[in-house]
């Protein structure tokens, strides 16, 4: 199993090429791709065309849709927060310390495209590829 970020999936749908998103095209017949609720978000509510937002709602909902969020996973990832400013380390989305926290917290991996999730994984367990 393996969470795919909406940065994965924004390039994704926007036809950029990458190492990432090709890795992506080869995982969607190979892997169990998870779907996070908040990702599902981030990614719909950056199409403009009804067309391309059904489009991009169907593919996603033949995936694993997650929950990342709920009461403990929220006092965790508030944790690993403070945890990252005692090191001198700010994450800019409160949303990214969450998709960390549940990737930690279900030891999946995190299929990403953001720097802030790099930073993450130097100080906590997170596996990014």
């Amino acid at each position: 199993m393996i969470l795919v970020d909406s940065s994965v999936w924004i390039d994704y749908f926007n036809g950029v090429g990458s190492r990432v998103t090709d890795l992506l095209d080869t995982l969607v017949d190979q892997a169990v791709l998870l779907v996070g609720d908040l990702i599902l978000i981030e990614v719909l509510q950056g199409f403009r065309e009804d067309k391309d937002f059904n489009t991009a709602k169907k593919l996603l909902q033949d995936f694993l849709l997650v929950e990342l969020v709920g009461a403990e996973l929220a006092v965790a990832a508030a944790e690993n927060y403070r945890t990252l400013r005692k090191k001198g380390v700010t994450v800019r989305k409160t949303i990214d310390v969450i998709i960390a926290t549940y990737c930690i917290q279900a030891q999946v991996p995190l299929l990403q495209t953001d720097r802030d999730f790099k930073t993450i994984a130097e100080h906590l367990p997170l596996q990014i590829i």
